[in-house]
């Protein structure tokens, strides 16, 4: 071993740690960046410092950490990597029979965990920087557990962590014991540094290009006011491109170090430079990698994180505030190796604001490969899995429909043949359905490539259209891109059951390129599958329901169909933006999608014409392809839409109501206002609830509007009336709809006026020797009398006639009989003889 490696500050912590180990078979590591946790504590679980050989695989959350970890360990032993420390990540592999010490991604270790949870030879695992709280390295972690409990106690488990927040992964591991390494504490001093000027914040993806412009000018600061090379922050590639633009220092090397970034340019970045470098990274140089040389960090302050909307199927990053953990590594990262200085790119008061640490993946992502690892493990609801966080239910729901709609999980949640089969691909279950069902079809070799575009996403600056990125990666061997997609396009089609080229080929037989590779896409994302909206303008209707947008400078055609790979629906935005897409044909739109396709009949309540139409509808899932009238519409589906007309309209605009239908339902809603039960009510949601109990036989005959209209209400609102109890026959005597005063008229009460106190409006010649009126709803409400003149106009209005004779009348009849001469205005009315006619002439 060269001689740095044992000086390295973990060394002091190895005793400890090898002695936890023996006692417990699992521990949590603490241990800062830089002590050599990733590189030397695998060495010594080996037995490559002394000690009893093991076999030891370590498990990191990225490509790129993979790839440095094992070259540094290899540079240690002063070996080759693939000899006694190699790697293996998707579609890559350097390891052979005397290998030790194997780096791997944890998506690696989930499909080995999966093939043979007994890991057979391998006598430690290692899951570093667990916390950053990646879905795959949680999830391994809970099997891992499941094997050491039920299979395999002595295996070994190592929790390696950059922060010193263990107490919780310690309790996960059964009170496993915590080791804690000391790093080298070189002091690193804050600078305070936001834009001179309020930003906008990040909206989606969305940067303000002014906090872009600030952080390329305290980059500029930075080189003029420290030495050393500075690591600099940006949340993402686009990001990282654009603030590069804005750095041209002279003698002053600028690095873009990402995980899509050529491996010359990563293996540039990870070791030590001639000249001063700015690397500009995302938060893959958080933890996980060491960048040497850099005594200067400017932090942006952004990350991206995940979203994911379950409903309509669309996932997407956004852009959002540090935590302050991460904020805290990466000021790390500066006093690695020397006293440093960290350039804040926001106001210290904003710390205040921010989240203490990132939330996990669990919360935030799609769970469709998660749901089916667990079903594959045998707990289809991942409720028997040691987590740090339970997966939302919401989020599990969503991702067991998708797998049932790919037939990769049963009714019960258990994995079919299929779905172990699509587990083996490591691709998520949506490709991996797009690879097995698109190889018959379009052949073995162009379903993988086509896969291998939309699992390895391609570089922005290709464009967004899938067939033409398909073409010109095919004729770009020199490419970083290009070679590996060719790898990966190699690894799937490897995967490949037998007998998967049968009906079709590739090249020139089969379908052409272009739909290929929109079917392919299709088969992936059915429910994207987008038709073109009347009118134009880039808009499209998905077939899950969702509008969809070409961005301006598309290289994709307006019109027709399109099959779509990536879309995601910025923050605030009614439509979700096409990213990624083929432009298909009907055919291969309901080839791809075939699943969705659906014949209904469609009856419903037409607002706009205020009428039932009755459709036979072809659709795929939210789109329409063709429509004709139906002669014979479901009766039960006409009786829905008729409902929903009444409901949407109203009972009382929709029924006729003529005025004896409108008085007995005015005076039951005065008996259900004044008494209560039994009697109904009758304003327009109770009547539409009630409707099968009045509005039957005639409703069910209905079949239209018009229909509805010549219903007889004053005929159907009768079968409401309390009936069963006996109390109907009352009404006449609790709200009478007449009363006979004393001329002998019978005069109509008026329910609607006043609904606290109905009205008996009559002539005051008539009410003569009346005393009182009589009270409604047995005795409980007057009567609200309106006497009127001779000429039938209102004279007063009393609720307590024998008051009104005494009090009132006089002065009515003083103001009324110079105007009436010919009608009786004796001095006592209480003892005149009521009459409905004028005395006669003389």
């Amino acid at each position: 071993m060269r001689p740095g490696g044992l000086g390295l500050p973990v060394a002091a912590a190895l005793p400890e740690l090898a002695a936890a180990l023996d006692g417990s078979g699992a521990a949590v590591l603490s241990a800062p960046p830089g002590t050599g946790k990733t590189t030397l504590v695998p060495l010594a679980l080996a037995g490559l410092l002394g000690g009893a050989p093991r076999r030891v695989l370590v498990a990191e959350p990225r490509r790129l950490a993979v790839r440095a970890a094992a070259r540094r360990m290899a540079w240690l032993l002063e070996e080759p990597v693939g000899a006694t420390v190699g790697f293996t990540v998707r579609g890559e592999r350097k390891a052979g029979p005397g290998t030790r010490v194997e780096v791997v991604t944890t998506g690696v270790l989930l499909q080995r965990l999966q093939r043979d949870p007994e890991l057979p030879g391998v006598d430690a695992v290692v899951l570093d920087e667990c916390h950053e709280r990646h879905l795959d390295a949680d999830t391994a972690l809970a099997f891992l557990l499941d094997v050491r409990a039920a299979l395999r106690p002595e295996l070994r488990l190592l929790l390696a962590s950059a922060t010193a927040d263990t107490a919780a992964w310690a309790e996960l591991l059964g009170g496993a014991p915590v080791v804690a390494a000391a790093g080298v504490s070189h002091p690193v001093e804050t600078v305070w540094a936001p834009p001179p000027s309020a930003v906008r914040p990040p909206h989606g993806t969305k940067v303000d290009p002014a906090l872009l412009a600030h952080v390329a000018a305290t980059v500029r600061r930075a080189l003029a006011e420290r030495d050393g090379d500075v690591l600099c922050f940006l949340p993402g590639v686009g990001e990282i491109a654009r603030v590069a633009g804005q750095l041209s220092p002279d003698g002053v090397e600028v690095l873009q170090l990402h995980g899509q970034a050529p491996q010359a340019v990563q293996d540039a970045a990870l070791a030590a430079g001639e000249r001063r470098r700015v690397v500009l990274a995302t938060s893959v140089a958080e933890s996980s990698l060491t960048v040497p040389g850099v005594r200067v960090v400017v932090d942006s302050g952004l990350t991206r994180e995940p979203r994911t909307d379950h409903a309509r199927g669309l996932s997407a990053l956004v852009t959002v505030r540090t935590s302050l953990a991460a904020a805290r590594q990466r000021a790390g990262r500066a006093g690695r190796e020397a006293p440093g200085t960290v350039y804040r790119c926001w106001a210290e008061a904003e710390d205040a604001r921010a989240a203490r640490f990132p939330t996990p993946e669990i919360a935030l992502a799609d769970l469709t490969s998660f749901a089916l690892q667990a079903a594959c493990w045998g707990d289809p609801d991942a409720a028997g899995l040691t987590l740090p966080d339970p997966p939302p239910a919401g989020a599990m729901a969503a991702a067991r429909d998708v797998l049932r709609a790919l037939a990769a999980v049963d009714e019960a949640g258990r994995p079919t043949d299929r779905g172990r089969a699509i587990a083996r691909t490591g691709l998520h279950p949506r490709l991996a359905r797009a690879l097995l069902d698109g190889a018959p079809a379009v052949g073995p070799r162009r379903a993988a490539e086509l896969v291998a575009l939309l699992s390895e996403e391609p570089p922005r600056a290709l464009g967004d259209d899938l067939a033409e990125i398909h073409r010109t990666v095919r004729r770009s061997p020199a490419d970083p891109y290009a070679r590996r997609w060719k790898d990966e396009a190699r690894r799937l089609e490897r995967a490949l059951p037998s007998g998967s080229d049968e009906g079709a080929g590739s090249g020139s037989s089969g379908p052409s390129d272009a739909v290929a590779a929109g079917l392919v896409v299709g088969l992936a994302y059915p429910e994207r599958v987008a038709r073109a909206r009347e009118g134009g303008d880039g808009a499209y209707l998905m077939a899950s329901g969702t509008a969809a947008q070409l961005p301006p400078g598309t290289r994709l055609p307006a019109g027709g169909w399109l099959a779509v790979a990536v879309a995601d629906r910025p923050a605030g935005s009614p439509s979700a933006r096409v990213l990624r897409a083929v432009a298909v044909d009907e055919a291969t739109a309901r080839r791809a999608a075939g699943p969705l396709l659906t014949a209904r009949e469609e009856v419903h309540w037409s607002a706009r014409q205020r009428e039932v139409t009755s459709r036979r509808v072809e659709a795929l899932g939210a789109i329409e392809l063709a429509a004709a009238p139906l002669a014979a519409p479901d009766p039960a589906l006409l009786r829905a839409a008729l409902l929903d007309g009444l409901e949407r309209e109203g009972v009382s605009a929709l029924l006729t109501w003529p005025p004896a239908a409108s008085g007995l339902r005015e005076r039951l809603a005065f008996l259900h206002r004044t008494v209560g039960d039994p009697w109904p009510d009758v304003d327009d949601p109770a009547l539409l609830a009630a409707a099968d109990r009045w509005l039957e036989p005639e409703l069910s005959r209905a079949r239209r509007r018009a229909d509805l209209e010549r219903i007889d209400t004053a005929a159907a609102l009768p079968r409401l009336l309390p009936w069963a109890s006996g109390q109907a026959g009352r009404l006449d005597e609790l709200a009478p709809e007449r009363i006979t005063v004393p001329s002998g008229s019978r005069i109509r009460v008026d329910y609607a006026s006043d609904p606290e106190r109905p009205v008996l409006a009559v002539k005051l010649q008539e009410l003569f020797g009346w005393s009182a009126a009589p009270a409604l709803a047995g005795g409980r409400v007057p009567l609200t009398v309106h006497l009127l003149s001779p000429a039938g106009r209102p004279a007063a209005v009393t609720g307590d006639l024998a008051a009104f004779w005494h009090t009132g009348y006089p002065a009515v009849r003083a103001d009324l009989r110079g105007r009436y001469p010919r009608h009786p205005w004796p001095e006592d009315p209480t003892t005149a003889e009521p009459t409905r006619r004028a005395n006669p002439r003389r």
